[in-house]
């Protein structure tokens, strides 16, 4: 394997899904390959149903693949045992969903803390870093409210930053703004932007919205089970 395929923060090789109900087996897609290096901010796009989602629980170890092969990091993950696989997705992979999925008798801070602690940080460096990534996202006045007290773009602040905690290589994003009125969206995909370049991730954001596949890298579409690289979009 070359070095700039070795440093790939994502790679799928020739993937496919189906999904079995009875004796019908239903195709959602088929020898799709992509590579996504740190530093890339890449737009996924498709039609409703398209299996987007079922390819970013795939990049991110949440489904294994029908055929094909997922790398992370270099690491084939399919050569790993189940807790060797389980690390990897808490170590190298961040998850943002269109829900916030926060946990609503923790504050903002606290829940940004809590995959730090899972991890195994001590609560003061835990607590140092979730005040960190907050106050990048613009909430250092918001730390202590729970997510009942904050707006539905805050909540999702939260989550991106809850995301990042642990410092993965690869972020995935399934509709981030897609909850959001779109000026809320705009700001909310600005800071995370900001967020993915000022960390170095590399990143795979599943979106309906063009504007915001405009502002990204490049733009994956995923369409009748083929992923087509669309290239870059004009805004």
């Amino acid at each position: 394997m070359s070095d700039a395929l070795a440093d790939a923060a994502l790679r799928l090789r020739k993937v496919a899904r189906t999904y079995t109900q009875g004796e019908i087996a239903l195709e959602v897609f088929r020898n799709v390959s992509l590579t996504i290096r740190p530093g890339e901010l890449v737009a996924l796009v498709g039609p409703s149903g398209a299996g987007k989602s079922s390819l970013l629980h795939m990049a991110g170890l949440l489904e294994a693949p029908s055929d094909g092969a997922v790398s992370v990091s270099g690491i084939d993950v399919a050569t790993l045992p189940d807790g060797e696989r389980t690390r990897l997705r808490r170590d190298s992979i961040g998850f943002v969903y269109q829900a916030h999925h926060l946990l609503p008798e923790f504050s903002a801070l606290e829940n940004v803390m809590m995959p730090q602690l899972i991890a195994g940080k001590s609560s003061k460096d835990a607590a140092l870093e979730a005040r960190r990534l907050l106050e990048l996202l613009g909430l250092g006045a918001r730390l202590e409210h729970r997510p009942t007290q904050l707006s539905g773009g805050e909540q999702q602040r939260v989550a991106i930053a809850r995301a990042l905690a642990n410092h993965p290589r690869l972020l995935l994003a399934d509709e981030p703004t897609g909850n959001l009125d779109p000026r809320t969206a705009a700001g909310v995909f600005d800071a995370l932007v900001q967020l993915v370049r000022s960390e170095g991730l590399a990143a795979l954001i599943a979106t309906h919205n063009h504007d915001l596949a405009a502002k990204m890298d490049r733009v994956l579409v995923l369409h009748e089970g083929k992923v087509v690289d669309g290239g870059k979009l004009k805004a």
